[in-house]
């Protein structure tokens, strides 16, 4: 299949698979010397890409993709769509092709990402870091290793799921430990010998940032013991070292695996040289004194503010900035904001609300049982609790441990063992929209710096859900009038089932211009039509409308399909809307087990035969509607006996971006010819699942079948 289909139940768990698959991902790293690999599955039931496993990289980095949705434009969900190898060569590239990509990663890498796919299953995808100095393309090996490698771990979620053995995601990534080789006891007593010696400055930071490592001249030069650092962030223990650029060049030495460096200041005036050097295991670091007064990046001096914003806070809420800019709906934002802020701000649990006359209703949650979160649904604005406060007052409420929340609330509700509290209301243009809760389960400080990036965070947001409610509005009262024009029910027609499906688009808050009907002429002749209206918005829709009902005069005329469509399309050239219409007319005689129909500018049927085969009808193609006043429409005649199932659609139900058309109607009839003796309404959720099931729709679908009964029902 071209289309991307969900699969039924990936994952990850601990034993043997999962050593496999760390195997796999381990072979392709070393085989093409990448510097980092993070492996992205399909979260069964849901559209969400989940990270599975990283190698190279620290999961702090990491943790805004911890969840992506699949209609994300990040390159990894357009190789599973495109089922194809997507290349980035440089910043510039990725910068251009992923735009959001380029504002939270501005480092110099190259990336590979592929497809994890087994027959018409895509399980997930891989992406593949290497430094800048890799050639600006992959080798014929180093191709095959990420080919082999996708094989492979497709295999093992295949086989897994074969055996009734699917395996499970983790609650967060797996993280593949550095491979370092053995130390000799006596090489290794000498190496530290040799730093102890050393004048210079020597620490050694993990792939999380955390200190490893540090010389007796390096704890000197910081006025730090060894006990008070290793194990930690330096950043967030050293007060002068507590500012954006520090944490920014660990970042971009990570991510780039090129060195770096920045000067800082130790109080009260001595300027540090920190020069930065990693690999696929972590970050080594030399410390000077400097020579001259201390600058950083583009002569900025590097002083150690009072609680300074960090460049992990900095970094996730532009990230956060970014998803939610391609969120749509309320629920779309609610989810995408619990993907972001739990894995990545450090709560638990998450609660959103949105007020409504008076109220708080609760749009979405994370961490939280449903039963719990039901009681707080439709919380009156006049109660006493935290999240009533903050929204009429303006001011978040931040509660470090239980105790300083059980003395401001004596009744507030407690989940479980949480033990601090943010209660962060959300404004816009002064006017409170919602209310944001964050939980913890241990205390927590809240310290200036947390406080100004949660204060930011819930702006943010709150611009987000605004936007988010006008769009459902307005999405609402689109599809109640497209519905409106489409028919309620279909006539019966003795020797004839019928059934339809009409699915609005997935993202945006066009109005589509899709119709079908269905005309009853006698008791055993009916007229069908179908037909797409060219542009989406109220303009289409009106047209969609007068389209519908010329259609259905000429139909109860008498005439062929062919004289229908010409008929029709001299009225719309009069009318002149600027606008094209597609349209197939479709005249079934079920007595005498036969069809005639008539095609402009449509995607042609499919005819499911019953010895089990399948066809695409190639009908004389005839030009869109409102084109040419003269235009004529051919009526061809076709055999329709019992068994057989014709079927007429929009394109929206074969249109993928990236992927012949022709193809994916090929493999549209392939379903249907599989399926073909199922329940007409079974058969029509199976084909609309033909689409649903890869990327994201942006048009709607139009689906009506039809099958004549044995003997004329």
């Amino acid at each position: 299949m071209n289309a991307m289909r969900q699969p039924a139940d990936p994952g990850l768990e601990s034993g043997f698979a999962a050593e496999r698959l760390d195997s796999v991902v381990a072979d392709v790293v070393r085989e093409t010397g990448a510097s980092a690999a993070q492996v992205f599955l399909l979260q069964p039931g849901e559209q969400v890409l989940r990270l599975a496993l990283l190698s190279g990289i620290s999961w702090r980095i990491a943790a805004p993709w911890a969840r992506i949705p699949v209609d994300a434009p990040i390159p990894v969900l357009d190789a599973m769509r495109q089922r194809r190898l997507v290349w980035l060569g440089s910043q510039e590239e990725l910068a251009r092709r992923y735009p959001r990509l380029g504002i939270v990663l501005p480092y110099d890498f190259m990336l590979a990402a592929a497809p994890l796919t087994s027959g018409d299953t895509v399980w997930g995808g891989i992406v593949l870091l290497w430094p800048i100095w890799h050639p600006p393309q992959l080798s014929e090996h180093e191709r095959q290793a990420v080919t082999t490698c996708c094989r492979r771990v497709a295999d093992l979620f295949e086989q897994a799921a074969h055996h009734g053995r699917p395996l499970r995601f983790p609650e967060e990534p797996r993280v593949l430990a550095p491979q370092l080789a053995e130390a000799d006891p006596a090489e290794a007593r000498a190496a530290l010998c040799f730093t102890e010696r050393l004048p210079v400055g020597c620490c050694a930071l993990d792939l999380e940032g955390r200190l490893t490592f540090i010389n007796a001249a390096a704890a000197n030069l910081m006025e730090a013991g060894a006990a008070r650092l290793v194990g930690k962030r330096p950043w967030e223990v050293l007060l002068w070292l507590h500012h954006p650029l520090f944490e920014e060049g660990y970042r971009a030495a990570l991510i780039s695996r090129q060195p770096t460096s920045f000067t800082a200041v130790r109080p009260p005036d001595t300027p540090l040289l920190f020069q930065l050097y990693p690999d696929g295991s972590g970050i080594s670091i030399f410390i000077t004194p400097a020579a001259q007064s201390a600058t950083t990046g583009p002569g900025q001096q590097l002083r150690s503010p009072d609680e300074p914003v960090s460049a992990a806070g900095l970094y996730l809420l532009t990230h956060l900035a970014a998803a939610v800019t391609h969120a749509a709906g309320v629920r779309d934002v609610a989810e995408r904001v619990a993907d972001q802020i739990v894995p990545a701000f450090g709560p638990q649990r998450l609660i959103l609300m949105t007020t409504e006359e008076g109220r708080l209703h609760i749009v979405g949650h994370r961490g939280y049982s449903t039963d719990f979160v039901r009681r707080f649904d439709g919380t009156s604005l006049t109660s006493v609790t935290a999240v009533a406060h903050v929204l009429t007052t303006g001011d978040a409420a931040f509660f470090p441990t239980f105790a300083d929340f059980q003395r401001a609330y004596p009744e507030g509700p407690r989940y479980e063992k949480t033990n601090a509290w943010a209660f962060l209301p959300l404004t816009v243009s002064g006017r409170p929209i919602g209310s944001l809760v964050l939980s913890y389960d241990q205390p927590r400080p809240f310290p200036p710096a947390e406080r100004a990036i949660l204060t930011s965070l819930a702006g943010l947001i709150a611009q987000a859900l605004d936007r988010a409610r006008l769009y459902d509005t307005k999405h609402t009262l689109a599809h109640t009038l497209q519905t409106g024009l489409l028919p309620h029910t279909l006539p019966r027609i003795q020797g004839l089932d019928v059934t339809a499906r009409y699915l609005p688009a997935g993202r945006g808050m066009d109005i589509g211009g899709d119709f079908y009907d269905l005309i009853r002429r006698d008791a055993t002749t009916a007229t069908a039509a179908i037909g797409d209206v060219q542009g989406h918005d109220p303009t289409a829709a009106a047209l969609m409308g007068q389209v519908r009902t010329a259609v259905h005069a000429n139909a109860t005329a008498g005439i062929s399909p062919g004289n229908v469509l010409a008929r029709t399309n001299r009225l719309l050239t009069d009318l002149d809307p600027g606008l094209f219409t597609s349209c197939l007319i479709a005249h079934l005689d079920a007595a005498h087990h036969r069809a005639r129909l008539a095609n402009a500018g449509h995607p042609p049927p499919l005819l499911a035969h019953p010895d089990g085969h399948a066809e695409v009808l190639r009908l004389p193609p005839g030009l869109l509607l409102g084109i040419d006043p003269d235009a004529d429409y051919t009526t061809t005649e076709i055999p329709l006996p019992p068994g057989t199932v014709l079927a007429l659609y929009t394109d929206g139900l074969v249109e993928t971006p990236g992927i012949d058309i022709d193809d994916i109607t090929h493999d549209l009839a392939q379903d249907l010819a599989q399926a073909r003796a199922q329940d007409l309404d079974h058969l029509a959720d199976t084909l609309i699942h033909h689409a649903t099931r890869g990327a994201p729709r942006h048009d709607d679908i139009a689906l009506l079948l039809i099958r004549p009964k044995p003997n004329g029902g």
